[in-house]
This record gives structure tokens, C-alpha cells and sequence, in this order.
């Protein structure tokens, strides 16, 4: 599917007021994206992260931020592609594999996901990182952007093909992540 030497994860959105507007079913968002910041810290994968408008929408929820120092850019644009500094930045990393998450699915990674796939990346969205106010929206928005050539999978999906192999020498530290 993808090498874990050739992918970058991109974090959209997952900000104070944003979270806090999602119902509580979306507990399991919340915890999902810190595992998967948490395996890219533990494997050494690229990682942006990316907040709209924090002024208004507050920080990069603490339990992300506080993993690792990944580089954030603060966007106005839907599509981070569109913010000259995300761009500046994600051309740094060369990468060909996406993977992506994030809220709102149906707004911001949407917009982000077909700009990916227009420039030609290979992008993958991890669902069960992803979520919109409403379940007609995050449904809509992942049809829609498979639709487009996106491929869309879940945490475990992404760690486990990072990993390869029980043998992996973090193999441990991955697995308990999810148990």
C-alpha cells in the first residue's frame, strides 16, 4: 500500500473548539488521532499538522501537541494546499503517500484531499481519525473523495502496514497503542 519512508501524515483541524463541538460518539476520534501522532512519533514518520483560524478555533487539541514538536501552520484556506506556508512546508518533505485526517471530513480534509490527488499524491484517509458534526457529512465527504481516487482506511489499516511485520522493533510499542 504505502512505505512508511515515503509517507506523510497531515493533521487537519483537530482544534480545541472543533472537538468540542462533535458529539460525544467522537471520543474515538479524539483517541484515535493521538494514537496514530503517537505511532509517526514512535516510527519517525513526517508529520504536519494544520489549524484553521486558531484565533477563533483555539490550538491543536494538548494530547496532540503534546507528543512531539511536529510543525504546525495556522490557514485561513479550506484546502491547506492553498496556504502558501503549508505548501512551502509540505514540499520540504517530498513525499508521494498521504495519509490524512482530521475535522471537518466534509470541509477542510475534503478540500485538501482532492487538491492532493489533483498534484498526484497517493492519498489515504484514515476514517476513524476523521469527523464531521454531521454523519451525513463525514459519509458524504468520504464517498466523495473516494470518489476522486482517494483511498480510505482506518488506524489499525495504517500501523500495521507501517509495521510490516510482528517483527518490527517497535512492534510492541504499536500494538499497545491499540489494545
Amino acid at each position: 500500500m504505502f512505505n512508511i519512508n515515503d509517507s506523510l501524515i497531515i493533521c487537519i483541524d483537530v482544534q480545541e473548539k472543533l472537538v468540542n463541538m462533535l458529539n460525544k460518539k467522537c471520543d474515538d476520534v479524539k483517541h484515535n488521532c493521538k494514537k496514530l501522532m503517537e505511532a509517526a512519533s514512535i516510527l519517525n514518520i513526517d508529520v504536519i499538522t494544520v489549524q484553521q483560524y486558531p484565533k477563533g478555533l483555539g490550538d491543536t487539541i494538548e494530547s496532540i501537541k503534546a507528543i512531539k514538536n511536529f510543525p504546525t501552520i495556522e490557514k485561513t484556506t479550506f484546502s491547506a494546499l492553498k496556504t502558501p506556508e503549508f505548501k512551502a512546508e509540505f514540499d520540504k518533505f517530498n513525499k508521494k503517500n498521504i495519509l490524512i485526517f482530521g475535522i471537518e471530513a466534509h470541509i477542510c480534509v475534503l478540500q485538501s484531499v482532492v487538491d492532493l490527488i489533483k498534484e498526484g499524491y497517493n492519498v489515504f484517509i484514515v476514517k476513524d481519525c476523521c469527523a464531521s458534526r454531521k454523519k451525513s457529512d463525514y459519509k458524504a465527504a468520504l464517498a466523495l473523495a473516494q470518489s476522486y481516487g482517494a483511498k480510505i482506511i482506518t488506524l489499525e489499516i495504517a500501523l500495521f502496514n507501517f509495521l510490516q511485520s510482528s517483527k518490527h522493533q517497535h512492534f510492541k510499542e504499536i500494538q499497545a497503542l491499540i489494545k
